[in-house]
């Protein structure tokens, strides 16, 4: 028997048939109901203070973290829910009392919260952002800015029912 030799070609065809049997719906991914709950990131639960306070703002502001809040599975928007938001900033380090708070989701999911410029710690640039309400599981981000110059910060958040 004579083996047809595995080029380029033959490897473009079979990754395109396969690319479009999925397109097609032939191939059903693991979580096509819908809409996967977002993983805890390593690190992200650092100097996590539990209960901080519901705030305006954090220190001076000047830098904004935003994002939004949906359900696994439809992924509606969750309004009032609590993120709780800390960093290393220009006015404090992660571990400091004044440099958490936290904010509630409007009508929309979506939460938006001031406070000081983000700094590197340890040689990055990262906010530290958490869900733990209690209606859902717990999640921590630890999101990574491009640039230390970026004034915004933008997570996503896709919560489990407990």
């Amino acid at each position: 028997m004579t083996k047809a030799p595995f080029t380029r070609r033959s490897l473009m065809a079979t990754g395109g048939a396969f690319m479009a049997a999925g397109a097609s719906g032939l191939m059903v991914p693991a979580r096509a109901a819908g809409l996967a709950p977002t993983p805890s990131m390593r690190g992200g639960s650092n100097n996590y203070r539990p209960g901080a306070a519901i705030v305006d703002r954090i220190g001076g502001g000047g830098f904004w973290m935003t994002g939004t809040v949906r359900r696994a599975g439809d992924g509606a928007p969750l309004p009032g829910q609590r993120i709780q938001i800390w960093a290393h900033t220009t006015e404090g380090h992660e571990r400091d009392p004044q440099s958490h708070g936290a904010t509630l989701t409007d009508a929309n999911g979506e939460f938006r919260l001031e406070m000081p410029q983000i700094v590197p710690a340890f040689g990055q640039p990262h906010g530290h952002l958490a869900y733990d309400s209690g209606a859902f599981e717990t999640v921590f981000l630890r999101p990574i800015m491009s640039r230390s110059s970026d004034k915004t910060l933008t997570a996503h958040f896709v919560l489990q029912p407990v």
